[in-house]
């Protein structure tokens, strides 16, 4: 009995922290460095460490100048935020989950980046086809889908 109750006690701290550590995001450079992003709540999306995030712009960042930046299952809209705070002159957001289009309004509003950003409210597929009809041509594309559905072999 003893035992459950401090595994319990274990699993409810550690969740404590990982509710916390979900809603510590930030903009790592550029003209927004520093400003605090929102995330959704719930498991539904995977926010991007800042380790992650910075390791992903040392690689990509020589593209980035006045840019057109596709964000693919855009969750908080971080990664696409991140893009423009360090140069891109466009960022497309793709995403249909309410929660998410709402953070990533939020977030583009906080960090004074709307004038440069464009919000899809749909799944990722008709985005993509919405976009080729349109004549749309981007110079770096971002996705992170979801786990364990396959989407990107859809998509690609």
């Amino acid at each position: 009995m003893h035992c459950e109750i401090e595994k319990n006690r274990i699993a409810i701290f550690l969740l404590v922290i990982l509710r916390t550590w979900r809603n510590e995001m930030r903009v790592i450079a550029g003209k927004a460095r520093r400003l605090q992003l929102k995330t959704p709540e719930g498991y539904d999306t995977r926010p991007t460490t800042d380790k992650i995030k910075e390791t992903l712009f040392n690689i990509i960042n020589p593209y980035l100048a006045d840019a057109d930046f596709l964000d693919l299952f855009s969750g908080s809209g971080a990664i696409g935020i991140e893009a423009l705070s360090r140069g891109a002159k466009y960022a497309a957001f793709v995403e249909n989950n309410k929660a998410a289009l709402s953070c990533i309004r939020t977030n583009l509003k906080t960090t004074k980046l709307e004038d440069q950003a464009q919000i899809f409210a749909l799944d990722a597929l008709s985005a993509i086809r919405t976009l080729e009809i349109s004549g749309k041509v981007f110079d770096v594309i971002f996705m992170d889908p979801p786990y364990n559905q396959l989407l990107e072999k859809q998509i690609l």
